[in-house]
């Protein structure tokens, strides 16, 4: 099979890896990928916004399956364009990534379907939210209703940290992703990931893993878009499992179905575990960034037999099977971000990093400029290791990252605290 992988960051350099180790793979295309995926697949310069574009490649290189990385162009409706085409494509429709593109979109669904989540409300301006904020007061969390890159959550400890939120929001520091907000009951709890495909019917329970969301050691700093790691989550016993299945996941499956939105593609629930039990905090449509990297490297099974099964309807005809190690990756960002960095700095020393069977590096934002390695965005690289413990698959990763060469990048020291702590 000729397959297009849409996606440029860690996820999709992580999916490639996996995707290249089919026997169904012929020819591997990726639009526009990074430096680590360019070993292992052709890049193309197709502008993935541009649909047409997108089209015209698969008909003239004869794509038989299209991989949607990101959550952006499901938001757009890619995979719908896609399947007009008569394109087989992996992801929801654009009807049915609202789950991600609206956290609105996803509250009513709870409320509909009785899904346990935080208490909220959805708000169109700056003064009706501020009133919300002042009846309910502090903690609480404020949400950009829209696509915000995973910087559009606020978790305001003070009522002055959420009126200031607020304001961010509706003048547009997050852009058309601000334009309503969305306030949340603040829970007590321990959070973490869990991951499904869906085929618009059946669903295939994959892994649990858990992310370092903020800049800095001790989960200090601004939300990121993921500092590390790490699969399985500790916290997520057969128990939890069970009820998240039950009274989350199956429960959005069939209420989007009984809409007629059915979804299809990967589910991505971030859950709150509190003393009551599994809330759902968000949903994504796409895997995801680092959890992806984890999740890839504990796989057993073949991962585009996976995909098809979830694009044809057939996901109650497979099934996938797990590496009991524990996975863990640690993300290299450039010095600054999330906010303002430095493009263009060269990295050395990934080659040594990656010498070793349970090492894998995994490029984010990186090119290569005349035979030099370059950073070229946030979060840059993936240090991604397996062990047979926590502290073993912790203890490789960050022996990988000792020996990279990059002045100017930065990483937590911590990952995988609270696995350790468990």
């Amino acid at each position: 099979m000729n397959i297009l992988l849409i996606g440029s960051g860690g996820r999709e350099h992580a999916l490639a890896w996996a995707l290249s180790n089919s026997p169904l793979l012929t020819k591997l295309f990726a639009a526009p990928g990074n430096a680590g995926i360019a070993e292992i697949a052709e890049l193309i310069s197709v502008d993935v916004a541009d649909h047409e574009a997108v089209i015209s490649f698969c008909q003239t290189n004869a794509v038989d399956f299209v991989v949607v990385g990101p959550e952006a162009p499901l938001v757009a409706g890619l995979v719908d364009d896609l399947t007009a085409a008569g394109i087989k494509a992996f992801g929801p429709s654009k009807a049915a990534a609202q789950l991600e593109g609206s956290k609105s979109f996803t509250k009513a669904i709870c409320d509909a379907a009785n899904i346990p989540t935080a208490k909220y409300g959805h708000f169109k301006t700056a003064d009706d939210a501020k009133a919300y904020v002042e009846a309910h007061g502090a903690p609480i969390v404020v949400k950009a209703d829209g696509l915000a890159a995973g910087k559009g959550v606020v978790v305001a400890m003070t009522k002055e940290e959420a009126l200031a939120a607020v304001d961010a929001c509706f003048e547009g520091s997050f852009g058309a992703a601000g334009a309503e907000v969305v306030l949340e009951e603040f829970l007590e709890g321990e959070e973490t990931s869990f991951f499904v495909l869906v085929d618009g019917e059946n669903f295939l329970p994959l892994a649990t893993a858990q992310d370092h969301k903020r800049a800095y050691d001790g989960d200090k700093g601004p939300n990121t878009g993921g500092m590390g790691a790490y699969s399985p989550a500790p916290v997520m016993d057969e128990a939890i499992v069970s009820r998240t299945i039950d009274e989350i996941i199956k429960p959005t499956v069939d209420e989007m179905a009984k809409r007629g939105t059915p979804f299809k593609g990967v589910l991505f629930a971030g859950l709150m575990i509190t003393d009551e039990g599994p809330n759902l905090i968000e949903y994504n449509t796409r895997f995801g960034d680092p959890e992806c990297q984890v999740l890839m490297m504990r796989l057993k099974d073949d991962l585009l037999t996976l995909l098809l099964a979830s694009a044809d309807g057939t996901l109650d005809k497979v099934d996938a099977r797990w590496h009991d190690d524990v996975a863990m990756t640690v993300v290299l960002a450039a010095k600054g971000y999330p906010g303002s960095y430095e493009n263009g700095t060269q990295i050395k020393g990934i080659e040594k990093a990656a010498d070793g069977p349970d090492v894998a590096i995994f490029h984010a934002g990186t090119k290569q400029v005349d035979g030099q390695l370059l950073a070229n965005g946030g979060r840059v690289l993936n240090v991604t290791a397996h062990g047979t413990t926590v502290q073993e698959a912790r203890d490789k990763a960050y022996a990988a990252v000792e020996k990279i060469d990059w002045p100017e990048g930065f990483c937590r020291t911590d990952i995988g605290w609270r696995a350790l702590q468990s």
